[in-house]
């Protein structure tokens, strides 16, 4: 028999079909399936940058942070998410004057720095994007089980199945509309379940934090600064939000449209994980593994679990259809000619392998946080790109250098070249701040200091 939250769930996702699938134009060029060139105001871009950037993650990562490190993680965290979205305004528009016909990141990649750059930039996009993708799912899954009791999996059939439908037929005006409608009902969500589940009264069986909530400030900076660097730099390689620079109307609305989604995004991730804060002082059995905001809801009235299952496939859908058209849209540029057929079959395609990898509730945080390291070795040598006097050379040797700046850490303290490799690949799946400041450094440095000694001709 479904219940009232699975039905709740189905209308959901009946609501995002239906807007997804009316928002196809007369337009059917691939340009327009791709970029939805010009058309986006800054209300709806800021929109659809606060609901495909957050996701299920909102409801684990930061209240776990808050709970176990303290508030100054959490603002790390905040910061982080914000960052990307602050960059785009700054740099956006350059952007979209060096390269008005641009369709992704690797457009820049190639122009600038050559066929190298271009590889290196599509596979650390396609693996952060396919890792964020599977992530989304298994979380959606793994929600559903937890409070409902049931098997998750047929949730991930259906946020998977329904994104899909909608974004191989409209494309990315399909993502940008229904991301409208998921951002409102996104924020209704979050302040209502934090209203209820915020206020509902302890156990009174729980009489001692059941986390510390206050780590020493020289931890909690340490953790603010490891998830600054890598949620901004991973976040700088999706490339859903580089389509979004060239759907902005103009500047203006490209530039507003980020600044209120930057902020829109840092009030959620501090809303959820003040919840986790309040989970551990009130000492609720907080679970193994940690999961603060699910025990508020577990001793919140009954009728809740509607609303945050809604809410929870609600953030899952918004971040999926993003990552589905965003994804697509990278394979198809890599190749001249390419067609609108082509646009669709590798919106499908691609979801085969993540859907069977999310069936399988299988944890990608590890692979997730070395996709984290990657990005960090190339996200300021590509950057770099707007700057005339670097030359082609530069962006490159920066992003093997801050290779082995990620590997040198480890390598330093273990006296071994392979134990540094191991330390970068998070063994014990937490991020440390060592090999993340040793990428950014190294590849910072070295591309400078090689447009220094050879400086572009202009």
């Amino acid at each position: 028999m479904i219940g009232m939250p699975q039905a709740a769930v189905g209308a959901a996702l009946l609501l995002f079909l239906w807007v997804g699938l009316r928002a196809r134009t007369a337009d059917t060029s691939l340009d327009a399936y791709l970029t939805a060139r010009g058309s986006q105001s800054a209300t709806t871009l800021a929109l659809s940058f606060l609901a495909s950037g957050l996701g299920a993650w909102i409801l684990f990562v930061p209240p776990e942070i808050a709970a176990f490190v303290g508030p100054v993680a959490l603002a790390g965290y905040a910061i982080g998410a914000a960052l990307p979205f602050l960059v785009l305004a700054w740099c956006g528009p350059a952007i979209r004057r060096w390269l008005p016909a641009g369709r992704s990141l690797t457009d820049l990649a190639a122009e600038r720095f050559g066929p190298a750059m271009r590889g290196w930039v599509l596979a650390l996009s396609l693996l952060y994007m396919l890792c964020f993708l599977t992530a989304e799912l298994t979380a959606v899954g793994g929600i559903v089980a937890l409070l409902t009791g049931g098997d998750g999996r047929w949730a991930v059939l259906a946020v998977a199945g329904v994104t899909l439908l909608y974004t191989a037929w409209g494309g990315l005006r399909a993502s940008l509309a229904t991301d409208r409608w998921q951002a409102w009902l996104l924020l209704a969500l979050l302040a209502l379940v934090a209203a209820v589940i915020g206020t509902a009264p302890a156990p009174a069986e729980a009489v001692q934090p059941s986390a510390p909530a206050s780590a020493p400030l020289s931890v909690g900076l340490s953790v603010a600064l490891t998830l600054i660097i890598a949620v901004t730099a991973a976040n700088l390689f999706h490339q859903g939000y580089w389509q979004r620079v060239w759907a902005a109307q103009d500047t203006r609305a490209l530039h507003r449209g980020a600044w209120w989604g930057a902020l829109g995004s840092a009030a959620a991730i501090v809303l959820v994980g003040a919840l986790g804060l309040l989970a551990a002082r009130q000492g609720l059995p907080l679970g193994t593994p940690p999961v603060p905001f699910f025990a508020l809801v577990q001793h919140a009235p009954d009728w809740v679990v509607a609303p945050v299952l809604v809410l929870a496939v609600a953030l899952v859908a918004s971040s999926v259809d993003t990552l589905q058209n965003g994804i697509a849209a990278l394979l198809v540029t890599q190749r001249q000619g390419a067609s609108l057929a082509a646009a669709r079959w590798a919106t499908v395609l691609l979801m085969v392998p993540v859907i069977a990898v999310a069936w399988q509730g299988l944890s990608v945080l590890r692979l997730f946080l070395v996709a984290d390291l990657l990005c960090a070795t190339a996200v300021v040598p590509l950057l770099l790109a707007l700057w005339p006097r670097v030359p082609r050379g530069a962006a490159v040797a920066g992003s093997l250098a801050g290779l082995l700046g990620a590997i040198a850490p480890g390598a330093w303290e273990s006296g071994s070249l392979w134990q540094g490799v191991v330390a970068a690949t998070f063994p014990n799946n937490v991020p440390t701040l060592a090999p993340f400041a040793g990428a950014l450094l190294a590849s910072t440095a070295v591309s400078l200091l090689w447009t220094w000694l050879r400086p572009a001709q202009r």
